[in-house]
């Protein structure tokens, strides 16, 4: 198997071609370890060459313990003494540092495991944090790190003008097909963002590669993104958090779980199997959340299983299971109306899609999957290009 260098082993073996002075802050989780299983901080801390200020935590916080939408409080790393900075509290401009705690830094390092999904807000975290490094002067540098559901494959249609937020600050494609490295060039020219920014590269990755083909250990993303599995169907099963639908969250199978108390587990499996949707089969699952959507209640629904993640359609799938549930059950089944990612003027759904239409036109005509999918054909393409320019790999 293929053992590939991230950015993190390439920065630390060489900090002096990458950073400007020797001050740095990381902005960093539990998925920031080195190729000796090591984590960046205490790396950082035991090097030599750095003088470690302080780390900055994304959603989640430094070890990945919280679940979605919970405050992170300041605190001490209790490993290295290092104070944590949150950059994701209880309001819009939590999730940005002031730029009065960059006044000691040269550098912040971002070492972060992304999931290839426009929805995940560490992709955002970066962008914000490259903001204030512009306003600041301080170099920002990305140890990139593989897209782990390849970086071939892009799906989906892009945010409107109307729908940004904190799950899609930018017009990315749903399944983006990029690095984070990647994604921070194209913020910074593309997006207009200009700061000192230095992508620090992998050396062995390809396109192609799964994260099971990078030799890499695989760490839970987050607290609902426990496999490879799960943040290979997330692109498309994300969606269910814009219903009142479970998503399988107080599982041991969220995102692949599906379902709530009225649905028979038999008709949504067998409706959705007439679908012929590649690359997975629909199985009648009967499950339990321990907690969030229908905590302690048996939700009938499916699991999905992926049968040939290459031919997978996530998005598509995802659009497909709610259409279905529409369709059979349609008295019953609601859209989420509690606010979302620090949005309460818009539905949920609108703005993980990326705009109204699949929910006010697609659903409402219930038109066909094909009509759905060449719906953003074109605005895919105008991506592709765009993406093309940005592209290390």
């Amino acid at each position: 198997m293929t053992h590939i260098v991230t950015g993190l082993d390439s920065l630390l073996a060489d900090p002096e071609r990458y950073l400007e002075g020797q001050s740095v802050g990381l902005l960093v989780n539990q998925t920031s370890v080195a190729g000796d299983n090591r984590h960046s901080v205490a790396h950082f801390k035991a090097h030599n060459w750095f003088k470690l200020k302080k780390i900055f935590a994304p959603e989640h916080g430094i070890y990945g313990i919280d679940q979605d939408m919970v405050k992170i409080v300041d605190n001490h790393d209790a490993a290295s003494g290092v104070k944590v900075l949150s950059l994701y509290g209880d309001t819009f401009d939590s999730l940005s540092p002031n730029p009065s705690q960059f006044a000691d830094l040269e550098n912040l390092v971002f070492d972060i495991q992304d999931v290839g999904s426009r929805y995940y807000t560490f992709i955002y975290t970066l962008a914000n944090c490259m903001e204030i490094c512009r306003e600041a002067g301080v170099r920002m540098i990305v140890c990139d790190r593989p897209n782990p559901i390849n970086g071939i494959h892009v799906e989906g249609n892009l945010v409107g003008d109307e729908w940004r937020s904190f799950v899609g600050q930018y017009p990315l494609a749903n399944r983006h097909g990029m690095t984070v490295g990647e994604l921070a060039k194209m913020f910074n020219k593309a997006f207009g963002i200009a700061c000192d920014l230095t992508v620090v590269p992998m050396r062995g990755w390809e396109r192609k590669m799964w994260y099971d083909e990078t030799g890499l250990s695989w760490i839970p993303t987050s607290p609902n993104i426990p496999t490879l599995s799960t943040a290979t169907v997330y692109p498309g099963m994300c969606l269910i958090e814009g219903t009142q639908l479970s998503e399988g969250r107080g599982t041991t199978l969220p995102f692949e779980l599906i379902g709530a108390p009225y649905i028979d587990a038999h008709k949504l499996s067998d409706l959705l199997k007439k679908e012929h949707l590649p690359g997975v089969f629909f199985r009648p699952q009967y499950f339990k959340p321990m907690f969030q959507k229908w905590g302690r209640e048996v939700c009938g629904g499916i699991q999905l299983h992926l049968t040939d993640r290459d031919q997978f359609k996530p998005l598509l799938t995802g659009i497909a299971v709610i259409r279905a549930i529409v369709k059979l059950y349609p008295e019953k089944f609601a859209w989420r109306t509690e606010p979302y990612e620090f949005v309460s003027d818009r539905l949920a759904i609108d703005i993980l899609y990326g705009n109204s239409e699949l929910r006010t036109k697609f659903l409402e005509n219930d038109d066909s999957l094909e009509t759905i999918e060449n719906s953003w054909r074109d605005e895919l393409e105008e991506f592709k290009k765009l993406r093309q320019e940005f592209l290390i790999y």
